[in-house]
C-alpha cells in the first residue's frame, strides 16, 4: 500500500469524484477495485466515471470505475457490513451457485472479479525452467505485467545432461538449449526459448496470457496509454487507436457497470450468463484484448477491431470476458509443409510444450512437474479447472480441447463440426477440422454455456464461418434442459457402445495398465451396475472380451472393411515412410498394381476391385493393421496457408474500415515481425510463406481430399455400429497415457505430443463429444530417452519401472460420442455418469486463498 499511499497521498485534482461529495477510494489488494453508484434518477440509470486509482506495478494512475452521489459510500458501506460472514467463494462454483449469490445478495459481480483476480495474481506465474547446456543460473528478469505485477522467472535451470542420457555422444544438429531472450512484441519484456522443465511443486500454472485489466491488456496500449477517458487527454506518443481501446472497459469496470444496473436482481433469461467470468483460447479475437494467436507477432495494433462471433454472443449474455488463455500457439504451431527452410537447431523433445512464444508454457495443477495437455488449449482446461475462471473457449483440431479436459479433470461439450462458429474472427490451423468447444467445471454448465451462444435471429449460424451452414436438424432447440439426474437406474434400457479400441495396451508396453484397468472398471461400476445401462462392446486383437458385456454383432473393424471400398479405397495403397505398403497382406494378394507415382507393388493374382469385393463381404481376412486406429493419419493439407492469409486481410481490412492502418497484413509481413520459442517452427512458418498451391504436389496425397473422404468414411462406420447394434450411443477412454513430463520423452506410438491415433477418429469425424472426467491414478510409467544407435538423435523407449504420485493423482476421462443430432441423448447420458460418479477433485496446491 506505500506506493498507492505515495501515487494518491497528494489528492489530485482529478480525485474530486462527483458534485456533491469528495469522498473518494482506494483499491483492493491495490488492484482495480470499484463502487459504481447511479446518479439522478435510478430508473434513468445514469452514471458518472470520476474515481480512479493507482497502479502499484506501473506506477501511472489508472481510471477506473463509476463514483458518485451523496449517499453512495454510506450505502456501499451499509449494504457491506451487512455482509459480514456471508460470503460468496468462486472456488468450484457453478453458475448456479453465483446466480443465487447475487440474488441472495451475497456477492457483487466487482467482488467476484476481483477474487478472480487475486487467483491470478496468487498462481498465474512462471511454471517452467530453462535447460541449459551448463546448469547454471540465469540472471533475473521480470516478463509482462499480470494481474497488477510483472511475473518473475525462476533463475535456477537443469542441466541438458541430467535430462539427455549420453549427452556426450550426441552428433546430431546443435540441441536448442533454453535461454532468455527478449520478445519482438514488446522488447522491453523477455520470455523463455528453446528447452524448458516443469517445476514440482511448483506453485504457479501460468494458465492465462492477457488480464482484461486496464493498463496491462494490450502492448500497443499499455500503462498509460489505456487511462480511462475521465482521467483525461492520453499523454503524448499514445497511438491514435488507443483513443478508441481506452473507451472500453475493462474486466472489473465491465462488473461495476452491472453491478450499479442491476444490482442482484439480473434478467437471467435475457442475460444467461451475467457475471460468468470467461478466460478464451488466445484465437479467439478480442477487442479489448491482445489477440495474436498466441504468437509473439508485433502487430500495429495487436488487438482486432471486432469480437469472435462468440464472444460478442457471450457479452451480450452478460458475461464477463475476463481473459486469453496461454495456449500452443496457432493451435499447435501448424506444422511445416516441406521446403528450402530448415531448422539451425533442433528439441529433443516438445513433450508438454503448450506453449506460447509470447506467454509461455503452462503447468498441470495436479502436478506441476507434468504437461497441462495434450493438445493445445492448455490454459483454457488449466484455468477451469485451477478456478481461476469459471468457463472458457477452447478450439480443437484433433485433440485440443480433450485433451486440456482430460488432463485437468473439467467437462467438456465439444459439438460437432461446425455447429458452432470457430473460424467467425480467429486465428486457425486446420480449417476441416477446427472447432469450438465449451469447458466448464460441469457438463451442465457447459450446455449452459451451449445454449448461451445461440443467436436469436441468426441461430448458430455465422456468415463467416462458411462451415456452420449445417442441416438444421442437426441443431437441437436447446441443451441444458437435457441435463439429467442420477438415480439409481436411470439409464436402464440404453445401450452404449464400448470403443475397446481406445483401452488396448500396446505389447512390449506397461503404460497404459493403470488407466484402461481404471476405465474398464469404472465403466461397470458406474453405467452398467449404478444406472442400469447395457454395455456393448467392440471386439480388438489386442482386447481381452468382458464376459459381463455384449458383444458387438457388428464391431468397427468390420463397418471398416465393408465400406472402405466404396469410401476410400485409397486407404488400402497408402505407404510407409520407407516407401513400403503399409498393408503387406494386400500387396500380397493383388496383381501388380501402382501404388503411387513409380511405386508399383503387387504378387498375387487378384484385382483390387476382387479385393475390395470379397473384404467387404467377409471373404477376405483383413490386414492384421487395418483398424480405426491405423487410418486416422493424414497428409498435411494446406488450408493453414489460406486461413492466415485470410484473417490477416480480414483483420487489417477491418482496422482500415475503422481509418486505422494495421500493416502487418501478409505472411511476409508475419514472418519478419515474428519470433518462435523453437526454431523448427521458425523453419516451418517460412516455408508456409512460400507455399503458394492449395493442393498437395501433384501425384502425392491430397490433404484435403483426405480430409473429407475420411470423414464421410468414419461417420458412415459409427452409424453402421450404431444401427446394427441398436446402441443409443458411444463412450471410449480419451487416452490411456497419463500426463507426461514436461520435456520429457513421449509414448513411441503417441508421437511427439502422446496422442493415440484412435483418439483423432472424433475430430477427424467432426462428431459430437462430451467429455467427463473419470477418475484419478496414481501409478505412471514413464518412457525414458536413449540416445540413437547413430548418435544423431534422440529416441523414446518404454519403461517398466513406476513413478508413484501422492493422491489424488493424475486424471484420466470418458467421451461419450453420438451423431448430429442426438446431443439431447449424450447429454442425459454424460450428464448422469457425472451424477452419479462424482469423479472431479479439485487441484489441491490450489484452491482458496
Amino acid at each position: 500500500m506505500a506506493m498507492m499511499a505515495k501515487a494518491i497521498g497528494s489528492k489530485p485534482s482529478w480525485m474530486a469524484i462527483g458534485e456533491k461529495t469528495n469522498v473518494w477510494c482506494c483499491c483492493r489488494r491495490i488492484l482495480h477495485y470499484a463502487i459504481a453508484c447511479p446518479v439522478g434518477n435510478n430508473s434513468a440509470r445514469k452514471f458518472v466515471i470520476k474515481a480512479h486509482v493507482a497502479s502499484a506495478v506501473t506506477g501511472f494512475l489508472t481510471p477506473i470505475i463509476p463514483l458518485s452521489g451523496k449517499s453512495c459510500l454510506g450505502d456501499f458501506m451499509a449494504k457491506n457490513t451487512e455482509r459480514i460472514g456471508v460470503s460468496f467463494d468462486v472456488v468450484e462454483a457453478t453458475i448456479d451457485d453465483l446466480h443465487a449469490a447475487i440474488r441472495e445478495g451475497r456477492a457483487t459481480l466487482v467482488e467476484v472479479v476481483q477474487q478472480y483476480i487475486d487467483r491470478a495474481r496468487a498462481y498465474n506465474g512462471a511454471a517452467s525452467m530453462l535447460v541449459t547446456e551448463d546448469g547454471m543460473p540465469v540472471p533475473a528478469s521480470d516478463g509482462v505485467v499480470r494481474a497488477g505485477a510483472p511475473i518473475t522467472f525462476p533463475t535456477d535451470t537443469v542441466k541438458a545432461s541430467d535430462v539427455l542420457p549420453d549427452l556426450d555422444k550426441y552428433s546430431g544438429l546443435p540441441l536448442e538449449f533454453g535461454r532468455m531472450e527478449a520478445t519482438a512484441s514488446d522488447p522491453d519484456v523477455p520470455q523463455q526459448f528453446g528447452m524448458l522443465r516443469g517445476i514440482p511443486k511448483g506453485g504457479q500454472l501460468n494458465a492465462l496470457q492477457t488480464l482484461n485489466i486496464r493498463g496491462e491488456r494490450s502492448v500497443t496500449c499499455k500503462g498509460d496509454f489505456d487511462r480511462n477517458p475521465s482521467a483525461g487527454p492520453l499523454p503524448p506518443g499514445a497511438p491514435p487507436v488507443c483513443e478508441m481501446f481506452r473507451q472500453l472497459p475493462d474486466a472489473l469496470e465491465r462488473a461495476a457497470e452491472l453491478d450499479a444496473e442491476y444490482g442482484n436482481d439480473p434478467d437471467l433469461e435475457a442475460m444467461p450468463m451475467y457475471g460468468v467470468v470467461f478466460s478464451f483460447k488466445d484465437p479467439f479475437d478480442t477487442k479489448d484484448m491482445r489477440s495474436t494467436g498466441g504468437a509473439d507477432a508485433a502487430y500495429d495494433i495487436d488487438f482486432p477491431a471486432r469480437d469472435h462471433t462468440l464472444v460478442d454472443q457471450l457479452r451480450k449474455k452478460g458475461a464477463i470476458i475476463f481473459a486469453k488463455a496461454v495456449l500452443t500457439e496457432y493451435n499447435g504451431r501448424a506444422g511445416d509443409p516441406g521446403g528450402a527452410h530448415k531448422p539451425d537447431r533442433v528439441l529433443p523433445s516438445t513433450l508438454g510444450y503448450q506453449r506460447s512464444t509470447w506467454a509461455g508454457n503452462p503447468a498441470n495443477p495436479y502436478d506441476t512437474s507434468r504437461a497441462a495437455s495434450l493438445g493445445s488449449s492448455s490454459g483454457s482446461g488449466v484455468s477451469v479447472s485451477a478456478n481461476l475462471v469459471m468457463a472458457s473457449l477452447g478450439e480443437e483440431t484433433r485433440a485440443s480441447t480433450r485433451g486440456p479436459a482430460n488432463h485437468n479433470s473439467v467437462a467438456l461439450i465439444l459439438p460437432h463440426k461446425a455447429m458452432i462458429s470457430f473460424h467467425g474472427n480467429a486465428i486457425g490451423a486446420d480449417i476441416q477440422c477446427d472447432r469450438t468447444g465449451v469447458l466448464c467445471r460441469r457438463v451442465e454448465d457447459s450446455a449452459k454455456v451451449l445454449d448461451a451462444l445461440k443467436d436469436s435471429e441468426e441461430g448458430y449460424y455465422d456468415p463467416r464461418d462458411p462451415w456452420t451452414a449445417v442441416p438444421r436438424s442437426g441443431v437441437l432447440d436447446g441443451y441444458a434442459k437435457h441435463i439429467a439426474e442420477a438415480a439409481p437406474g436411470s439409464l436402464a434400457g440404453m445401450r452404449i457402445g464400448v470403443i475397446r479400441e481406445s483401452m488396448i495396451t500396446v505389447p512390449g508396453s506397461v503404460s497404459e495398465g493403470p488407466i484402461t484397468a481404471a476405465a474398464a472398471a469404472e465403466l461397470k461400476a458406474v453405467l452398467a451396475e449404478k444406472l442400469g445401462a447395457t454395455l456393448v462392446e467392440s471386439t480388438h486383437p489386442l482386447w481381452t472380451p468382458d464376459p459381463d458385456c455384449e458383444a458387438m454383432t457388428v464391431d468397427f473393424r468390420t463397418a471398416l472393411c465393408r465400406m472402405v471400398g466404396i469410401f476410400m479405397p485409397n486407404l488400402m495403397f497408402r505407404l510407409k515412410p520407407d516407401g513400403t505398403p503399409l498393408y503387406p497382406e494386400f500387396a500380397d494378394a493383388i496383381v501388380p498394381t501402382e501404388f503411387a507415382p513409380g511405386k508399383t507393388f503387387g504378387s498375387g493374382n487378384m484385382t483390387p476391385m476382387e479385393y475390395f469385393v470379397g473384404l467387404s463381404e467377409g471373404q477376405i481376412e483383413p490386414p492384421a493393421a487395418f483398424d480405426i486406429r491405423n487410418i486416422q493419419p493424414q497428409a498435411l493439407a494446406h488450408t493453414f496457408q489460406f486461413h492466415i492469409a485470410q484473417y490477416l486481410l480480414r483483420r487489417s481490412t477491418d482496422w482500415a474500415a475503422m481509418g486505422f492502418e494495421e500493416t502487418l497484413a501478409t505472411w511476409s509481413d508475419l514472418n519478419e515481425r515474428s519470433k518462435f520459442w523453437g526454431d523448427d517452427h521458425r523453419a516451418g512458418f517460412k516455408n508456409w510463406e512460400e507455399t503458394e498451391d492449395p493442393r498437395n504436389t501433384l501425384g502425392e496425397r491430397q490433404g484435403v481430399d483426405e480430409r473429407i473422404m475420411l470423414r464421410e468414411l468414419l461417420r458412415r462406420i459409427d452409424m453402421m455400429v450404431i444401427l446394427e447394434n441398436k446402441l443409443d450411443c458411444l463412450v471410449r477412454l480419451h487416452t490411456p497415457w497419463a500426463p507426461g513430463v514436461i520435456g520429457g520423452a513421449h509414448q513411441p506410438e503417441g508421437g511427439p505430443h502422446n496422442l493415440a491415433l484412435e483418439s483423432l477418429y472424433g475430430p477427424n469425424a467432426g462428431l459430437t463429444e462430451i467429455l467427463i472426467p473419470a477418475g484419478f491414478v496414481t501409478t505412471v510409467y514413464d518412457p525414458v530417452f536413449k540416445l540413437s544407435e547413430d548418435g544423431t538423435r534422440f529416441e523414446s523407449h518404454h519403461s517398466d519401472v513406476a513413478t508413484e504420485l501422492p493422491e489424488p493423482g493424475l486424471p484420466f476421462s470418458l467421451v461419450f460420442r453420438a451423431e448430429p443430432g442426438m446431443e439431447d441423448v449424450l447429454l442425459r447420458v454424460a450428464s448422469a455418469y457425472e451424477a452419479a460418479s462424482r469423479r472431479r477433485i479439485p487441484p489441491p496446491d490450489f484452491g482458496a486463498l
